[in-house]
This record gives structure tokens, sequence and C-alpha cells, in this order.
């Protein structure tokens, strides 16, 4: 952009009745449009890609935050935890450390949904017997580490897996010895399978919720003893009959007694 030294370039100046003002040479013309640049009068070319970076910056900060520049400016202010001001770093914003706190638990929770869609246990094939005995009663099948796994997977397609994986949970659960772990544990299961804030939060009555309540104070391998029970009775009462009128249970018998030999 090329501007003409011997025109007026502002007016108004100083106490000359409204006269132009003119540099008197080069040096104080060049300094004087460079000050002018800076004051945003004529924006020329990096400043004004500057200028448009900053303008963008402030749009976007203010509709993330809706913070205002000059509550940006101020070092060593900090923010309060509720407000919506931001400071230049969108990952640093005063918000977003309650936004990383539950990005962390939903992370948590989609890492334990991704987790909970494989086999947690290791186990061969079930036999023809096996299968068999699935239907003679649901302690059978629970004690057949192939028949928790495909009783899980059936609970799967009915969004009920939690219920077995707290019921597993607790079973190892029942085991730690250790104090301090049991203390880390029974926080860790009570954050994701007895908090209503969980996502696989299961069913227990107010009796239940009020013991373990109360053993949470001073937990011990036993305090979820009764939550498990509940749960185990409600699969068996309700989820448990189902599985053994399904596709995936008839089938699986009708596959393996096609292999069998004796067949």
């Amino acid at each position: 952009m090329r501007t003409d030294l011997k025109q007026p370039v502002w007016g108004g100046g100083g106490g000359g009745g409204g006269e132009p003002y003119v540099p008197s040479d080069v040096i104080k013309a060049k300094n004087y449009l460079f000050s002018l640049c800076i004051h945003g009068e004529i924006p020329m070319g990096s400043e004004r890609m500057e200028m448009r970076k900053r303008q963008m910056s402030v749009q976007q900060e203010s509709a993330a935050g809706g913070t205002a520049p000059a509550q940006q400016d101020q070092p060593g202010q900090a923010n309060p935890r509720g407000s919506n001001a931001c400071c230049f770093c969108w990952c640093c914003c005063c918000s977003c450390s309650w936004n990383e706190d539950r990005d962390d638990r939903n992370r948590k929770a989609s890492y334990d949904v991704k987790e909970g869609t494989t086999d947690c246990e290791d186990c061969p094939k079930p036999t023809l017997e096996e299968v068999h005995s699935w239907g003679q009663s649901f302690d059978k099948l629970m004690c057949c580490p192939a028949g928790r796994n495909a009783f899980r997977q059936f609970l799967r397609t009915e969004f009920s897996e939690e219920n077995m994986l707290f019921w597993l949970a607790c079973e190892e659960f029942r085991k730690e010895t250790n104090k301090s772990m049991i203390e880390e544990k029974a926080r860790v299961i009570y954050e994701d399978y007895i908090s209503i804030l969980s996502p696989k939060e299961v069913s227990l009555d107010s009796r239940v919720r009020e013991t373990i309540n109360r053993n949470m104070q001073e937990p011990t391998s036993h305090t979820f003893d009764d939550a498990q029970l509940q749960i185990y009775t409600l699969m068996q009462r309700d989820s448990y009959p189902r599985y053994m009128n399904s596709p995936a249970y008839k089938n699986l018998l009708n596959t393996l007694s096609e292999q069998s030999p004796e067949s």
C-alpha cells in the first residue's frame, strides 16, 4: 500500500485549527506511518495478518468461554473455578480443569466398557456335557468359566453385563488380604458399580446401599458380600431363564451336539 507523503495523512492535529499534519522529512514520515500501523489505523503486510489472527483468536476464545481480552492480560491472577474465563492457552483455561476430570472419568469408563467387551477369563471351549449342565442350575453355570463367559456375552446383548462384571470384581476382591489394597479396591468397586454417577451402576435396594455406605468407612474384604449375593440372585431369577431359552444357548448346544462323536 503506497502512501503519498505530500498528502495529508491525518487531520485535527495539535492546535493547528484542524490543519492536516504533514511529516517534515522521510524519517519522521516512516516513524509516523509505523506508529499508525501499530495503533491499527493503517494495518499493512504482516501487521494486518497479525491483527487478523488476534481477532480470530479473541472470537474463538469468546465463543469458548466468553472471555474479554482485558481479563486475559492479568498475569498471576487466579480465575475462579466456576467461571468461564479462559487464558490464552485453551488447554490451560480455568474451566478445563473440570473438563479434564470429566474427560478422565469418561476415558476410564470407556476403557472399562471396552475391556468389558472381551472375555476376561481364559478357559477352554465348553464340552457338550458342560453346556447341558448349565441348564440344570444357575450354580453350575456360574461355577464353569466357559459358562460365565457365555452368559456374560448374553448379558451384553441385554445391556446388563455390569451385573456379571460386578460379581466377578467381588470374587476377586474377597481374595484380597492387604489392608491398603482392600481400601483401594473397595473404592474402585464402589465408584464403578455402586455410585449413582457410574454408567455401570448395579441395581441394589436401599438397605444394601446403606450397609455398604457404612462399611466403606472401614472397608474389609466382605464389604460387598450382601450386594454380590443380591446381584447373583437377580441374575438367577431374571436373566438366567431368558438365557436358557435364547438362540445363543440353543445354537451353542446344537453346535456341540453336531460335533460330538456320539451323534
